[in-house]
């Protein structure tokens, strides 16, 4: 499976005509969440670009009443340069605690060359991830790996949410796979994103 950075292509794959939400997880013991101050992660060596899209996303939450904020404001440009170890990991969901917040809404994205590689790496990328650090940690690569888009036919962009919950523990409650092709506008692309995970969000009872 090829790792791309995230969201430089984000923006441009997801305002398409074929975007596919392909399967939701939710975890079983979260009958209903609601969530009241917002961590928007999304990865990207593009600063300008992870700016957009964590905007926007930030925006979707405000308009539903919830306290959002774009991890390009507390996780800066200096943070994302090197690798981090889960140690300093579990600093940053410390300083978030502190700082009342109790979701991290983290996306990134995987490439696939073609439908007859999707089946292989379903199992990859559908992997779950029983905290933001340990997901952080296999896909920090993202920041520095830049492939070309036009070896990518399918892209699998997924959305994990990450609460805190019982015993002041940071713990996956939800997360989504969507399939993308055939690009089209950026504008669009921002709009579709969100639309598609936010509103598969509210039918699981699930932030919003």
């Amino acid at each position: 499976m090829k790792l791309i950075s995230g969201f430089f292509l984000l923006l441009w794959l997801l305002g398409c005509s074929s975007t596919e939400l392909v399967s939701t997880w939710k975890n079983p013991a979260t009958a209903k969440f609601k969530a009241y101050k917002v961590l928007v992660v999304g990865m990207t060596q593009n600063k300008d670009v992870r700016a957009l899209f964590e905007s926007r996303f930030v925006q979707r939450f405000r308009e539903r009443g919830i306290t959002a904020i774009r991890s390009i404001d507390l996780l800066d440009t200096a943070f994302i340069a090197s690798e981090k170890s889960e140690a300093e990991l579990d600093k940053v969901q410390q300083l978030l605690q502190n700082k009342d917040f109790d979701v991290i809404v983290f996306t990134k994205i995987a490439g696939v060359e073609n439908k007859k590689t999707l089946q292989e790496m379903i199992s990859k990328a559908g992997k779950l991830f029983d905290s933001f650090s340990a997901d952080y940690l296999e896909h920090q690569p993202l920041y520095k790996h830049s492939e070309p888009f036009e070896t990518f036919a399918i892209y699998r962009v997924a959305t994990a949410l990450y609460c805190v919950c019982e015993n002041r523990t940071w713990k996956l409650i939800w997360k989504s796979n969507i399939d993308v092709k055939q690009p089209k506008s950026v504008e669009k692309a921002v709009a579709n994103y969100i639309k598609r995970v936010s509103d598969a969000m509210e039918k699981q009872s699930i932030v919003f």
